[in-house]
């Protein structure tokens, strides 16, 4: 850890270091512990969803048919109210890690959403002010259906014992479609399917070294497990 220190020093002082870190990746992948660890390692803010506040997201995952577009809805114009909070804050003078993109609203509900509400939230979004920062790299965690299943289930949050295959199979599916065209900022793809990023120093620090590398592109990490 000592030369993982050494080498976060350095980049911290190179100016074309990510000031804004975005971590994005279906339910149960690690994007938010991936994010606490990065900021406390490069003592930046962190800039998290709040899915927790969501009043309709336990009666999504109970029905949901029934209640998708309220949870929806509401991610939306959370996610946009967190973004001119974090603007008038002057968001440019500041360094932060996030656990979220915005666009991250729209791969959920072309999956949650059937045609004619898609088509109503898709009217609500145009006439919403969205002026999100783009941020300087975004890292797509990936696993596989079963993996994100037993995490999921493992972590033991009762509103998602409900989730299942089939939906995480879809938000796979769903994520992988936005980010094969996706090119706003350099993007890491990380393979997290073998890898512990919340109990492993190791595979942590495996993670971050490649990172710091990073400066531009397109770029695949599939590590192979630590043992």
């Amino acid at each position: 850890m000592e030369q993982l220190a050494n080498d976060l020093t350095v980049a911290l002082q190179s100016e074309t270091f990510p000031r804004f870190i975005a971590v994005e990746g279906p339910i149960g992948v690690g994007k938010t512990t991936l994010a606490k660890r990065l900021a406390a390692n490069f003592n930046y803010e962190t800039f998290l969803e709040q899915a927790d506040e969501n009043p309709f997201l336990e009666r999504f995952y109970q029905d949901r048919r029934a209640g998708a577009l309220p949870a929806q809805l509401y991610f939306l114009f959370q996610r946009t109210r967190q973004i001119q909070e974090i603007r008038q804050g002057d968001m440019f003078q500041q360094v932060r890690v996030s656990d979220f993109m915005i666009e991250k609203d729209q791969v959920f509900a072309q999956v949650t959403l059937d045609d004619e509400e898609l088509k109503l939230y898709q009217t609500v979004y145009q006439q919403l002010t969205i002026d999100a920062p783009r941020p300087d790299l975004v890292i797509y965690l990936q696993a596989s259906t079963e993996v994100l299943l037993d995490r999921i289930q493992r972590r033991g949050i009762q509103a998602e014992k409900s989730i299942d295959a089939d939906y995480l199979n879809q938000l796979n599916e769903a994520y992988t479609r936005f980010f094969y065209y996706y090119d706003e900022a350099p993007l890491l793809i990380v393979n997290a399917t073998d890898i512990d990023l919340v109990n492993s120093k190791q595979d942590y620090q495996n993670l971050v070294e490649y990172m710091l590398n990073i400066k531009s592109g397109r770029h695949y990490y599939n590590p192979r497990p630590h043992l």
